[in-house]
C-alpha cells in the first residue's frame, strides 16, 4: 500500500495538466486590476488635456473680442460641454473668466471683472476678485494700459474604479490671453 501511494503522488506531481490553470488563476486578478486601473489613468490624462484645452479655448474667444457683455460669455460657457465631451462640467466643474488690468505704471494691477459658469462646482478664482489687485504667475507682468483674459477651469475629479491608485482630487488649469482689440477692461450687462 505504501507502494503505491508513493506511485500515485509521484504520478500527481509529475501531471502537469493544470498548471496552466493555475497560472491562469493566480495571474488573472492582477491582470485585472492593472486593466480597471488604466481606465482611469487615462481617464485622468484625458480630462487633463480637455480641460487645459478648455482654459485656453475660454481665454482665445473671449480676447477675441472688442467690448464684450455677460450674455455673450454665457453663450461661451455654453460651448465648454463641447470642449470637455465626453466628461461633464455639471456639478463636477467651473470656469472663471476675469479681466485683469493696470491704467498706468504706478497703478496696481487690479481685477476689473469676473464671471463664472460652465458648471456649478464650487471654486474661487487664484487671481482674486472683482475691485482688488490680482494675483499674477511668477514673472508675468501687466503694462501701463494694457489688460488680460484669464480663464480657469476647475473640475473635482473622481476615479471610477480605485480611490488608493489615483485619489479624488480638484484639477486646476488657468489660460491667459491678452486681449486683440482694446482692454476689455469693462463687461456690459
Amino acid at each position: 500500500m505504501t507502494h503505491s501511494l508513493f506511485k500515485w503522488l509521484r504520478g500527481l506531481i509529475a501531471d502537469r495538466r493544470g498548471t496552466v490553470m493555475v497560472e491562469f488563476a493566480i495571474i488573472m486578478p492582477i491582470l485585472m486590476f492593472v486593466m480597471l486601473a488604466g481606465v482611469d489613468l487615462v481617464r485622468f490624462a484625458m480630462l487633463q488635456q480637455k480641460l487645459n484645452r478648455a482654459a485656453v479655448s475660454m481665454a482665445d474667444m473671449v480676447s477675441q473680442y472688442d467690448s464684450i457683455s455677460t450674455t455673450q460669455i454665457d453663450q461661451i460657457f455654453l460651448a465648454m460641454e463641447h470642449v470637455i465631451a465626453p466628461f461633464q462640467m455639471g456639478s463636477s466643474g467651473r470656469v472663471i473668466v476675469s479681466s485683469i488690468s493696470r491704467v498706468d505704471a504706478t497703478d496696481p494691477v487690479l481685477v476689473d471683472w469676473q464671471r463664472a459658469g460652465a458648471g456649478t462646482a464650487t471654486a474661487t478664482s487664484n487671481f482674486g476678485t472683482p475691485g482688488n489687485n490680482a494675483t499674477l504667475p511668477a514673472g508675468f507682468t501687466v503694462a501701463a494700459g494694457e489688460s488680460v483674459i484669464v480663464a480657469e477651469v476647475f473640475y473635482d475629479f473622481v476615479p471610477l474604479m480605485f480611490e488608493f491608485v489615483l485619489p479624488s482630487r480638484r484639477i486646476e488649469h488657468s489660460s491667459l490671453f491678452r486681449p486683440r482689440f482694446g482692454t476689455l477692461s469693462t463687461l456690459s450687462p
